[in-house]
């Protein structure tokens, strides 16, 4: 068996290598380090020392040991920015910040003042019975908060006991499934629609069923002559994601009609709601469900940023015990102090602020986005019309593959998506997709415009 000190050398260098301790880092001392590990500090010295021979370490009196500065490890490229794989069903949300990237508010019009300054205050607020375990369904007063918000702005009347506070749209859509589903069920899913939604469904052992989507959304009665007896339908009537259509009043009546015949479900996931730019923005479809078949997803990494990791879910009445006890068991409650500083950021009126500065915002920057890539690209692409949405579907003139040339400007630092990957048809549409919000001028569009022709 190899000796501890080697043993702990072997740990240390691995670390060094790996990037998890880089050159200047302060290294803990013989003594806690032995504490720490349950060794003789003597098996530490003798580690350090060699080390320190070697060159990875550099002791520096009463200071301390450091990794030596002059160190250049070769560090792993992380999986998220290799351009050689890319798996669109896995990698939707890419742990990075890249032009076009889908799924990213404009991070540089973020309040961040008022946001410290909020969060300071509830830090300061926090009481003991507040650092215990949170509770599953969410902290009472931001349901409080998004109940009074949803009535006022997406023209649902709901109660907070209605709300359950989840931790992303995944987390809402498996207590769904987790409540009112079961294996083998049938499910109407958007074609083309969300990539994870798909995938959730399946490791579910759920059938997704596709339904088609055109110039007035989901068509319903497609859905109806292909799989009638469905137990679920997943929609995004507000902005079809991703075409960014809105499904007719017709078409969301009849979608109704049929969820309360049938007894099925309607999952509306009205993640970009608030983003029209055409008009006002329109009622949610919850707020025409009478028979309490509907169940509302939405969600605050849109609308705030990502990392905040919260979302809601509003249940019909009949629903609320049953919800309660799904989530008692697979949910792990929010942070309370993060859901503390958004019930403070809704109730002060900041949220709604932020909502309109933004919905003027996104208005410009679409506007100026699609403008620059029409210069530079002419007409070998073009842009669809859309009514809101926070990204751009660009249709492809003639040049083959929409994965392919998705694949080359990925491998360029630009995070587009082909329309196709998110199809489920073996003949799919052909188009790119791409984020808008986060270009922030005309000329820095046209600037990645060119960057795209190059590739074509």
């Amino acid at each position: 068996m190899e000796p501890l000190y080697r043993q702990i050398c072997a740990r240390f260098r691995s670390a060094i290598a790996d990037g998890l301790l880089a050159p200047g880092d302060r290294i803990p001392s013989a003594r806690a380090l032995a504490n720490e590990m349950g060794l003789a500090r003597g098996t530490i010295e003798t580690a350090y020392s060699t080390l320190v021979a070697e060159g990875y370490f550099e002791p520096r009196g009463q200071a301390g040991t450091f990794v030596a500065p002059g160190l250049s490890p070769q560090v792993p490229v992380p999986a998220a920015t290799r351009s050689s794989v890319y798996a669109p069903e896995l990698n939707i949300r890419p742990v990075s910040m890249l032009p076009f990237q889908m799924g990213l508010p404009a991070l540089d019009a973020f309040p961040r003042k008022i946001w410290a300054r909020l969060g300071a205050r509830c830090v300061r607020a926090t009481q003991n019975t507040e650092m215990i375990y949170p509770p599953a369904h969410g902290l009472q007063t931001l349901r409080t908060a998004i109940a009074t918000y949803l009535q006022v702005a997406r023209g649902i009347t709901c109660s907070p006991s209605q709300v359950f506070v989840t931790s992303g749209y995944r987390n809402t859509l498996e207590l769904i499934i987790y409540a009112l589903l079961k294996a083998g069920d049938r499910v109407w899913v958007e074609n083309p629609g969300y990539p994870p939604t798909r995938l959730l469904l399946q490791h579910a052992h759920l059938a997704a069923t596709p339904v088609p989507v055109d110039g007035e959304g989901l068509d319903v009665a497609h859905g109806i002559r292909t799989a009638s007896r469905a137990r679920a339908a997943v929609v995004t009537p507000a902005h079809q994601c991703p075409l960014c259509v809105s499904l007719s009043l017709p078409r969301r009546l009849a979608l109704l009609d049929w969820a309360s015949r049938t007894k099925a479900w309607i999952i509306e996931d009205d993640y970009d709601g608030e983003y029209r730019y055409v008009s006002r923005p329109l009622p949610a479809l919850k707020s025409l469900d009478r028979d309490g078949r509907v169940l509302y997803a939405g969600t605050f990494s849109k609308v705030l940023f990502p990392a905040i990791r919260l979302a809601y879910l509003v249940v019909p009445e009949t629903q609320i015990e049953q919800f309660e006890r799904i989530s008692q068991i697979f949910s792990a409650g929010g942070p309370v102090l993060t859901q503390a500083i958004v019930t403070a950021f809704v109730t002060e009126g900041h949220f709604a602020r932020h909502i309109q500065r933004m919905r003027k915002l996104y208005a410009e920057r679409r506007e100026a986005a699609a403008r620059g890539l029409e210069k530079a690209l002419g007409t070998r692409m073009r842009v669809d019309p859309q009514p809101g949405g926070m990204h751009l579907v660009l249709r492809l003139q003639g040049h083959g593959s929409d994965r392919s040339l998705a694949e080359r400007i990925r491998n360029h630092g630009m995070f587009v998506q082909a329309l196709s990957d998110w199809s489920i048809a073996e003949r799919a549409e052909s188009a790119l997709l791409l984020g808008f919000t986060n270009i922030d001028s005309e000329s820095a569009a046209e600037k990645l415009g060119k960057r795209i022709l190059k590739l074509i």
